[in-house]
């Protein structure tokens, strides 16, 4: 796990490459929690909602193609064809890509309420400068 301070911007430059990608293919309602004082085997916890099954799988496909070309491998992906919940684990980031059904059924910003949220909304506008419509 990588040794990052208390500081929640020092997180989000750990968080930055992957922020970008979950972004730039028009991710919804991306949550980033902060679980480093919660837990030993992940520093951040992203939660993205995805507009269908079909774009789950586009999301978390791409995502693992863009970590791949910069060598952050995942240490295990789950899910990333049936559409529903993809997960992909990168040690210290571990990143969950849901449809709407499925993330209110799980709720995971329940299951860590304490974790506090990173704010991400530089990112939104970043997104909309670009005017990206991939998907």
């Amino acid at each position: 796990m990588t040794d990052i301070s208390d500081r929640p911007e020092e997180l989000l430059q750990t968080l930055d490459k992957y922020l970008v990608e979950a972004y730039s293919r028009k991710a919804e309602e991306i949550t980033v929690l902060d679980v480093r004082e919660l837990t030993s085997y992940a520093d951040a916890i992203v939660i993205i909602t995805a507009r269908s099954q079909r774009h789950v799988s586009s999301i978390a496909e791409h995502m693992h193609i863009a970590m791949k070309k910069i060598d952050n491998m995942a240490i295990g992906m789950e899910g990333l064809k049936q559409g529903t919940w993809a997960l992909l684990d990168y040690g210290d980031v571990i990143i969950n890509v849901f449809d709407k059904e499925t993330r209110d059924f799980y709720d995971l910003e329940g299951l860590w309420c304490d974790a506090p949220k990173v704010d991400t909304s530089a990112y939104e506008t970043e997104t909309e400068k670009t005017g990206d419509d991939d998907e």
